[in-house]
């Protein structure tokens, strides 16, 4: 059993969190990195075991356009902090996991600097994809290539170059040896080669026991990714998009729908399809902005903590902030955050808290198989079971009360975990009232 397989996670974007430059000046280290120690503890109280922390390496702006792998962005400090503050997760029992920005660099990146340098004469040209000196883009280089997304700040690297793989790799070797990590998370890794990914998986495999590559896929069928020669996990937007619409449009058939195509994409396996579910990120509004009834945060993030998977919750999402895009701009998705000013004992930490402590003691959560046993627009139940444990999710999105008879399975007792709502076992039934947009956890063991 890997570490991942009973983790909760912590999302943090370092660069918002910490208040840091939307631009980097160049001009000396500030540590600001140290500044979120405070935040570690809140972490560890809040129910978390793993932090998935990125972009963090020098770049010119949001991060992800790299210029120097092995260097800490100075606008968060220097290699020692780094060191120090994955030390200091260690020290809480906390896992830690980091950005793998490995499908482009930014162009001050030492190999794109000696291509801007010496052009056909450059030993790294081969670096990058389809570079053309017949060409020209806005920075007028004298030359084309390809990027990411349509940006010429993101200049895309050449993955089938052995020399690009061999970099890659002492990368992470790298990153294991001088900073202690514990995992990555590939960036775009739904345009990233297979057999890269596969050379990575064999590194992966090598550096660390039970060293995680978590993927950054969108779309398509998550099997071509999530397997025992490619990745351990991706990000599971397929669900993201099912939560905040399913209850939106109070319509759990969608979440229930979700839950089994994902199955059907595990090959019926999905206890052992560990993908990264959360409601938001870095990337995407956030679940408070999205939910046209703020009521639904509970029973959003209690299918979180619940349905198969790994669950993930962005910083300050646990204090239900607000955020949206402006303009195509992600800053408001990426607040600087004096935690001291937040209310760490409001009803949405305390809730988030409370889930922490289910999933904790639940083992079923974290192992167990998934069966659905009552399903309208409104009620959704499910149960998991784990060993001589069941464990039975009972969710409601309407606006009035409802009274649920749900099937016992067998089991003649449960406890309730999260809310202590009353509820009755009847012949072969939990007899149960939920009030409006909330949800309750039983658990059963032999």
């Amino acid at each position: 059993m890997a570490w991942y397989d009973e983790s909760i996670f912590y999302h943090i974007y370092p660069l918002g969190l910490c208040g840091a430059p939307k631009q980097n000046p160049y001009s000396g280290v500030e540590h600001r990195l140290m500044t979120l120690i405070p935040w570690l503890d809140h972490i560890k109280d809040m129910g978390f075991n793993a932090l998935y922390i990125g972009p963090l390496f020098e770049s010119v702006g949001h991060g992800y356009e790299t210029t120097d792998y092995r260097k800490l962005d100075s606008r968060l400090g220097d290699n020692q902090d780094l060191t120090n503050f994955v030390k200091a997760c260690h020290d809480r029992e906390i896992k830690v996991v980091l950005d793998g920005v490995f499908n482009h660099t930014g162009r001050d990146f030492f190999a794109f600097k000696d291509l801007l340098q010496n052009r056909e004469n450059s030993h790294y040209k081969d670096w990058y994809c389809n570079v053309n000196f017949y060409g020209n883009n806005e920075y007028n280089d004298g030359f084309s290539y390809d990027n990411w997304g349509g940006y010429n700040l993101l200049v895309k690297l050449n993955q089938w170059n052995p020399e690009v793989k061999d970099y890659i790799c002492d990368t992470i070797r790298f990153w294991v040896s001088e900073f202690d990590i514990d995992g990555i998370r590939l960036d775009a890794a739904d345009v990233l080669d297979f057999d890269f990914m596969k050379t990575l998986r064999s590194v992966a495999n090598s550096v660390k026991p039970d060293f995680w590559l978590m993927g950054e896929v969108i779309h398509g069928e998550y099997s071509r990714w999530v397997n025992a020669e490619t990745l351990h996990s991706v990000t599971n937007y397929h669900l993201h998009k099912a939560l905040y619409s399913g209850h939106n449009d109070h319509n759990y058939f969608e979440i229930a729908h979700t839950v089994k195509r994902l199955n059907d994409m595990a090959g019926g396996a999905l206890t052992n399809f560990k993908l990264y579910n959360f409601v938001d990120n870095h990337d995407v509004e956030r679940i408070y902005t999205k939910l046209n009834n703020k009521e639904h945060y509970f029973p959003v993030h209690i299918l979180l903590y619940t349905l198969p998977g790994i669950p993930s919750v962005y910083y300050g999402s646990e204090f239900a902030i607000e955020g949206h895009k402006e303009q195509g701009s992600d800053d408001s998705l990426r607040p600087h955050l004096e935690l001291s000013t937040l209310d760490q004992t409001g009803k949405y930490a305390t809730f988030i808290k409370k889930l922490g402590n289910v999933r904790r003691s639940c083992k079923a959560l974290s192992h167990g198989d998934y069966r659905e046993i009552l399903l309208t627009n409104r009620q959704y139940a499910f149960a998991r079971t784990y060993e001589d444990e069941i464990c039975i999710t009972i969710v409601n999105n309407d606006d009035s009360e409802a009274k649920l008879y749900i099937n016992r399975q067998g089991r003649d007792s449960y406890e309730s975990l999260l809310m202590n709502y009353e509820f009755q076992i009847e012949n072969d039934n939990i007899v149960i009232t939920l009030p409006p947009n909330s949800g309750e956890i039983l658990v059963s063991k032999r």
